[in-house]
């Protein structure tokens, strides 16, 4: 995959580039798989599994970010460079941008608007993430 647009993004503060710990890499991927893990449980209301998934969701693309060297301080960028971190298409980073701007209107307006069809389908996108986010080896 290509970094250049992730440095693109860096030279418009958009981005930070940053060492990465193997150690801070290891802690989101295990913690993006639990939650992830959890988001399953049916047990659990609608509200709790879309919070589980758009966490893991998060960690999982953080972690890649971070693998190539940056990080980001809005919530919504480490979703829109899943394109270049892991090679999403649009319409895959797109689903987790949409579960985003849902859980902001949830923790800013008050409007939790989530229903059983997009919990399924981030899990499911998650679970894809994992699996890429898996195969980068640990940075040294």
């Amino acid at each position: 995959m290509t970094s250049q647009n992730l440095e693109r993004l860096a030279r418009s503060d958009e981005l930070k580039a940053e060492r990465i710990s193997p150690r801070e890499f290891l802690t989101l991927v295990r913690m993006g798989s639990r939650l992830l893990e959890d988001s399953r449980n049916a047990e659990l209301s609608i509200e709790s599994r879309f919070s589980l998934v758009y966490g893991a969701s998060h960690a999982l693309a953080s972690a890649a970010l971070r693998w190539h060297g940056y990080r980001s301080q809005n919530r919504y960028l480490v979703f829109q460079c899943l394109e270049h971190t892991v090679g999403f298409t649009s319409a895959q980073w797109r689903v987790l941008s949409l579960c985003h701007d849902r859980r902001n209107k949830a923790e800013y307006g008050g409007v939790m608007d989530v229903e059983e069809s997009l919990v399924e389908e981030a899990i499911e996108i998650g679970q894809i993430l994992l699996s890429r986010v898996s195969e980068l080896a640990p940075p040294l």
